[in-house]
């Protein structure tokens, strides 16, 4: 048997509606980790990434994998459990990878005026996830949160085209934690 073929849910349904909900509430609760299981995909994905990418995409939601991510056992484990078309930063909905690897963070889309949802999601690849570091403020934050990310300037750039720019999610192993474009990064 393929190694394509292993991995995906074992209950699709209940899994994927436990995920979509984890991946809400830390999308509306930037700062906050939570764990995600069910899925074993083939490195370098994460269990939390593979499990976003099983919950999030379809036969219709472009996904572009990024450095070591593009590689044949991704892209076949992808192509056999969601059968998302595998495309170019600039087309993607969706964009797995490292942080290095996504750059240079321009190319992906950031919506249009007239609709700021057609902006990429960037599933970030973490060596360590941690509510420490950079302060979040803004919705969902009672006061402010704290999130190891990979960089400042970044999120500060993106947060100054709201309401267009990319929104993140952060895995690391079986956990996530999330940044929409609305959260205001400051350094600590």
């Amino acid at each position: 048997m393929s190694d394509a073929l292993l991995g995906g849910f074992e209950q699709a349904p209940l899994q994927s509606s436990n995920a979509f909900r984890a991946a809400l509430a830390v999308l509306s609760q930037p700062g906050e980790i939570r764990e995600l299981q069910g899925a074993l995909p083939p490195a370098p994905l994460s269990v939390a990434a593979g499990v976003l990418l099983l919950t999030l995409c379809d036969g219709t939601t472009p996904v572009h994998l990024a450095g070591g991510h593009d590689c044949a056992a991704v892209r076949d484990w992808i192509t056999f459990h969601c059968g998302a078309p595998l495309v170019g930063a600039e087309a993607a909905t969706f964009a797995f990878g490292d942080w290095t690897a996504l750059h240079p963070l321009g190319r992906f889309a950031i919506g249009q005026p007239d609709y700021p949802d057609r902006a990429a999601t960037l599933i970030v690849e973490m060596a360590t996830l941690t509510a420490t570091g950079a302060a979040l403020r803004g919705p969902g934050i009672a006061e402010v949160a704290h999130l190891s990310l990979p960089e400042i300037a970044a999120f500060q750039a993106n947060r100054a085209l709201f309401p267009l720019g990319f929104d993140c999610f952060f895995t690391c192993g079986v956990w996530v934690a999330a940044l929409p474009r609305s959260t205001r990064v400051e350094a600590v």
